[in-house]
């Protein structure tokens, strides 16, 4: 997995700082995840490792599946991707591009997987606690899993807070086989 991000991490930053100089990050945040969901279809991952297929071949199908949704410098994108033959780094690309563009903009998507479903309230409160601990503006992704009986598990970048009611059934139960 680090290798796959190592690699994919130059790509990443060009096309960030692209992206950035252009003042068009949403645009190619729309971009690389589209060229990304093509990349991962099964349907598109046969294509893309058929032997009977030329490069160019390759290349016209993906840009048709995308239609007009990529511009001249995403299709650029995607072309030197193909011609390395690294077209299964897109989702690692946009993942990293994601992060970047968090990172420039001052923000930080957390994911929630909670018991039972937030209120509004709850939800603003969560955001207002994770943005005062981690110092930038929280987007919450929200999620319900009843398999946790309880409490909730939050991640954002590296953090991740286990408050689950399974996961502290979990705890005691190992300090009870002690």
């Amino acid at each position: 997995m680090a290798e796959i991000t190592t690699i994919a991490r130059p790509y990443a930053q060009a096309v960030f700082k692209l992206a950035a100089e252009q003042k068009a990050l949403k645009r190619w945040s729309e971009m690389l995840g589209l060229a990304a969901a093509v990349a991962t279809d099964p349907e598109m991952a046969k294509v893309i490792d058929s032997p009977r297929l030329t490069g160019e071949q390759v290349l016209d199908i993906f840009f048709a599946v995308c239609g007009d949704k990529l511009n001249d410098a995403g299709k650029n994108m995607v072309r030197v991707l193909a011609d390395n033959g690294r077209l299964n780094l897109l989702p690692e690309v946009a993942a990293l591009f994601e992060i970047e563009r968090a990172q420039a903009e001052g923000t930080l998507e957390a994911e929630v997987v909670t018991a039972m479903e937030l209120t509004e309230s709850q939800k603003k409160e969560l955001a207002a606690a994770l943005k005062k601990r981690l110092g930038r503006e929280i987007s919450l992704n929200v999620k319900v899993d009843g398999s946790l009986l309880g409490g909730a598990i939050i991640r954002a970048g590296d953090m991740v807070i286990d408050g689950s009611a399974v996961s502290r059934l979990d705890k005691l139960g190992s300090e009870l086989m002690r």
